[in-house]
């Protein structure tokens, strides 16, 4: 199972720390998510991680600094709608639907699922599927380890996801509201 951080819309000075203390954690991938924020202060982010740190990011909305940081990455969304051509790297995109899901599978390293429970970091952000809707995409094989579960995630909520057959799980909230250096212990007990 993937864990996936992905970061709060805005840049703060805590981010590189942040960043640097998820990753030593556990967290397998962060996606740099700022629409709040210019691609100058993406930039100077950036520069203050390290190679091998840069190497676990996939970047949203400025996929120009993909290639300028030899990132992970480029995420696809309603910012970022295609992938340059020559693209060699790791492919996600963001879905809202199984339809979606089923659409763009074999196209992309995985996808993100949401809003699967109801958001923590999104007031108003709910739940898009009831139990019994997740129960029969997850036995159709839509739901699969190319999926990623993002919405509302939390860590005591894996092993139902876990048992849905999710790939990973992606969280903001779920995240940012714990001490960074505890999710070692939370992801090593969950995976």
């Amino acid at each position: 199972m993937r864990f996936i951080a992905i970061t709060t819309p805005k840049v703060v000075v805590e981010d590189v720390y942040l960043i640097q203390r998820l990753l030593d954690g556990g967290i397998d991938i962060i996606h740099l998510r700022k629409p709040e924020a210019d691609i100058r202060e993406c930039r100077k982010l950036l520069k203050k991680l390290t190679k091998g740190e840069r190497a676990k990011i996939v970047i949203h909305d400025f996929p120009e600094l993909y290639d300028e940081f030899s990132l992970k990455g480029i995420h696809v969304n309603k910012n970022v709608t295609s992938l340059p051509n020559d693209y060699t790297g790791i492919r996600t995109r963001s879905c809202h639907s199984f339809e979606e899901v089923e659409r763009h599978k074999s196209e992309y390293d995985y996808l993100f699922l949401s809003p699967i429970f109801n958001s923590i970091s999104k007031a108003g952000y709910e739940a898009a599927f009831s139990r019994e809707e997740l129960i029969k995409a997850s036995k159709d094989c839509i739901i699969d380890d190319k999926v990623i579960a993002l919405g509302g995630v939390t860590f005591d909520k894996i092993p139902y996801l876990k048992m849905l057959n999710f790939g990973g799980v992606a969280m903001i909230g779920g995240i940012y509201n714990i001490n960074a250096l505890n999710c070692l212990k939370e992801i090593d007990s969950y995976r």
